[in-house]
C-alpha cells in the first residue's frame, strides 16, 4: 500500500471502530487502538505495511510532544506548593526499585554483570502516553490522578540518571571495542542533558507567552500553540536530549507565566484526539508478535520483577511521604506501561554491551507489547478502586464511543 492518505485513513478508521469496541467491553479506547494497530499491522493483516510505518515516524513524535506539553500544564506552582516533595520521593523509589529487582533477578539467575545492569536500568522507564489518555478519556480527578501525572512527568529524567550510572558501570565492567572510559563524563552526561532539556524547555514556555500576548484570533492561537509545541520538542531532538521532558517543562513554565494557559489546554484537549488515536494505532502495527516465542525466562523475568519493582516502590514513596490511603495502595499499577524511552535506551545498550544488544531488545520489545497491552487496563481498574473513576462515569464515556 504506497498511499500514503490511504494508509492514513485506514489507521484512523481503525481507531475509531476499536475504540468504540472495547468500550462495550469497558475496556479504555488506548487498548482498542492498541488492538487494532496489531491486527491491522504487519504481524497480521498488514493493512498497514511495515514500509509504511516507517514514514509515521513524525505522528509518534507530534503526539508525545503535545502529550507531554499537557502534562506540563497541569504544574502550578501552587500545586507543588501544596504536595511538596511527594512526587519526586515517590518517583526516585518506583524507578529505583524497579532496577534493583530487574538487575538483582538476572543477577540471581546467573546473567553477566554488564547485561543485567544495563537491562536492570531500562526497566526505571515508564511511558506517559497510554496512562495520560487513560485519565483523559475518564476526566479522573482526586489524589492518586494529581500524584500520578507528576510521577510520570518526573519519572522520565529519574530514568536517564540511572541509566547513566548504569552504563558507567556498564564500561567499567567491559571495555568493549576499544571504549575509551572516561568516568567524570559518563557520570556528568546524564545530569548535563537533564539541565539542558530544562532550559530548552523553560526558555520555549517562558517566551511563548509573548505572542499569545500580541495575538488575540482563536486560529493564531493555535498556530502559536503548535509551534512553539514543536520548536521544544524539534530543538530537543537537534541537542540529543529528552524531548519528553523539554515540552513538559515548557508547559509547565507557561501555565504559571501565562493567563492564557487554561485556554491552550482546552485547545489542545480539542485538537489532539485524532493524533492521539492514530499515535496508538501505529505503536500497536509496529508491535511484533513473532518475537514473543523468543523471550523466555529473561523476559518473564523482567516482565514481572519490574512490575514488582513499580507497584512496592510507589507503595513504599506513597508510605514514606504520608500520602493518602488510595495513592499508596494503587499508585504502582498505574505506572506499568513503557515504550518510547525505553526503546531509544536499547538503541544506547548497543553501543554499551553491543554483545548483548539483540538478546536486549528482543526483551524489551516483547516487554513493550505485554506492557502496552495491559497497562491502560490497570490503570482504569486503579483509578477505579481508587474512586476516582465512578461507573457512571465509565458508562457515559462508552456510549459517547
Amino acid at each position: 500500500m504506497g498511499n500514503t492518505l490511504l494508509v492514513v485513513a485506514v489507521i484512523v478508521i481503525t481507531g475509531l471502530l476499536f475504540g468504540k469496541l472495547v468500550g462495550y467491553i469497558k475496556l479504555p479506547s488506548v487498548t482498542g487502538y492498541l488492538l487494532g494497530g496489531l491486527l491491522v499491522g504487519p504481524s497480521l493483516l498488514n493493512l498497514v505495511p511495515a514500509s509504511a510505518l516507517e514514514s509515521f515516524d513524525v505522528v509518534s513524535e507530534m503526539a508525545l510532544a503535545f502529550i507531554a506539553f499537557t502534562i506540563g500544564l497541569s504544574f502550578k506552582i501552587d500545586y507543588f506548593k501544596r504536595v511538596g516533595l511527594t512526587p519526586v520521593v515517590i518517583a526516585l523509589l518506583e524507578a529505583s526499585m524497579a532496577v534493583l529487582l530487574v538487575t538483582g533477578g538476572l543477577l540471581a539467575m546467573g546473567m553477566e554483570p554488564a547485561f543485567a545492569i544495563v537491562l536492570g536500568a531500562i526497566a526505571a522507564a515508564t511511558a506517559p502516553a497510554a496512562t495520560v489518555m487513560v485519565i483523559k478519556e475518564y476526566k479522573t480527578k482526586g489524589p492518586v490522578t494529581d500524584t500520578l501525572l507528576s510521577v510520570v512527568a518526573i519519572d522520565d529524567a529519574v530514568a536517564l540518571i540511572l541509566f547513566g550510572f548504569a552504563a558507567t558501570v556498564a564500561k567499567m565492567l567491559t571495555a568493549v571495542q576499544g571504549v575509551q572510559m572516561n568516568l567524570v563524563q559518563s557520570i556528568v552526561q546524564p545530569f548535563w542533558e537533564i539541565v539542558l532539556a530544562l532550559i530548552v524547555g523553560a526558555a520555549v514556555g517562558f517566551v511563548m507567552q509573548f505572542p499569545l500576548k500580541w495575538f488575540k484570533n482563536s486560529g493564531n492561537k493555535l498556530s502559536i500553540l503548535i509551534a512553539f509545541v514543536f520548536l521544544a520538542s524539534g530543538l530537543s531532538k537537534t541537542f540529543g536530549i529528552s524531548e519528553l521532558l523539554a515540552c513538559m517543562v515548557a508547559g509547565a513554565v507557561l501555565t504559571n507565566a501565562s493567563n492564557e494557559a487554561p485556554a491552550m489546554s482546552v485547545m489542545s484537549d480539542k485538537i489532539t484526539p485524532p493524533l492521539y488515536m492514530m499515535f496508538f494505532v501505529i505503536s500497536g502495527a509496529e508491535l511484533n508478535l513473532s518475537i514473543l516465542p523468543s523471550i523466555g525466562l529473561i523476559g518473564l523475568v523482567y516482565i514481572l520483577l519490574r512490575i514488582a519493582g513499580k507497584m512496592l516502590g510507589a507503595y513504599l514513596g506513597a508510605r514514606w511521604m504520608k500520602s493518602s490511603p488510595e495513592v499508596s495502595r494503587y499508585l504502582g499499577l498505574t505506572l506499568i506501561p513503557q515504550a518510547g524511552v525505553a526503546i531509544g535506551l536499547t538503541t544506547v545498550a548497543e553501543t554499551l554491551v553491543p554483545m548483548y544488544a539483540a538478546q536486549i531488545k528482543v526483551v524489551v520489545l516483547s516487554a513493550t507489547l505485554v506492557y502496552e497491552m495491559i497497562g491502560p487496563v490497570l490503570t482504569k481498574l486503579a483509578l477505579t478502586k481508587a474512586g476516582e473513576i465512578t461507573p457512571q462515569v465509565g458508562d457515559v464515556q462508552t456510549q459517547q464511543h
